[in-house]
């Protein structure tokens, strides 16, 4: 009895830190745009000043947890594939910023509910429920209408690179629920590792200015720090949840892009923005009536 009630006490603690989790990785991520489009160093220089500070960071978090002997033993070839596939997406998170605007990145980032509920249900089966369903689909509209307001203007390439990224941590979101043991801070260390080389090749980065250093590295801190809830969380829940969660971040990327950096989204990305919130919101109603509905079953049992 004490068992079985550990474990429904357990369940839904785990879910709730995961949501959490990437709650905070997603507001966090909110602040990628203000830090790429704030400074003249190009992408490049960003990956390889970002990427530097974001790896020391990341093992020193790591160090202190006392955990370098334990992801090392744990390190496969899932974890490279893992540290891979964020690599690839990293390098065309930036230039994406570069050569769009913030609202177009992120809202096209927003279609990840869908693509990450789609590879994992075709790879693991898991199909996702009906409102994760409507969910997804309610965010793929908010992006349409975000992208509607912007054909035109030019940022087609910035537009296919975001797209590109988004198929890319779709599948970093999958493989955490596939594989939940994965390390979770080795890859991201190296995924920042791997871009060194590209970066320093096709950059400049040092002939970047002193202060822009300064702000890339503190760039390299918040990247971490999202980069690590973000992955702890996505092995507690979802993998079509936890992109929806991430969706967050659409609403208020833009925000601080029009706060900080001037750069007004329109009114299509502002209706779209909404959209998606509300996807977010209601997708979150099936796991309460889930848990209700266990609760009740529980109770009738006992």
């Amino acid at each position: 009895m004490t068992a079985l009630s550990s474990s429904r006490t357990t369940a839904p603690l785990s879910h709730m830190a995961g949501v959490i989790l990437v709650c905070i990785s997603a507001v966090v991520f909110s602040t990628a745009g203000i830090f790429t489009k704030g400074v003249d160093a190009n992408a490049w220089s960003v990956i390889f000043w970002r990427g530097l500070g974001a790896a020391l960071l990341s093992m020193g978090y790591l160090w202190l947890r006392g955990g370098v002997r334990d992801e090392i033993a744990r390190f496969g070839w899932v974890a490279l594939l893992a540290a891979l596939v964020a690599a690839s997406g990293t390098a065309a998170f930036i230039p994406a910023f570069k050569l769009t605007s913030v609202t177009n990145v992120v809202l096209i980032w927003a279609t990840a509910p869908f693509v990450a509920a789609a590879i994992a249900w075709l790879i693991i089966g898991e199909k996702p429920g009906l409102k994760i369903m409507i969910s997804s689909l309610l965010a793929l509209v908010g992006v349409g209408l975000t992208l509607r307001g912007s054909i035109g203007s030019g940022h087609l390439i910035g537009d296919l690179l975001a797209m590109w990224m988004t198929l890319m941590m779709s599948i970093f979101y999958v493989i955490y629920r596939i594989w939940p043991d994965t390390p979770t801070v080795l890859p991201n260390v190296l995924a920042s590792v791997i871009l060194l080389v590209p970066g320093g090749m096709l950059g400049a980065p040092l002939a970047t200015s002193h202060p822009e250093i300064g702000i890339l590295l503190l760039f390299g801190l918040v990247f971490a720090v999202a980069s690590i809830t973000l992955t702890e969380g996505a092995r507690r829940i979802p993998a079509a949840q936890t992109a929806l969660l991430g969706a967050l971040e659409t609403p208020l990327a833009p925000i601080w892009a029009w706060l900080l950096l001037s750069e007004l989204p329109t009114t299509w990305a502002i209706t779209g923005g909404v959209l998606v919130m509300i996807a977010v919101i209601y997708s979150q109603t099936e796991r309460r009536d889930t848990l209700s509905k266990g609760e009740a079953t529980d109770g009738h049992q006992d």
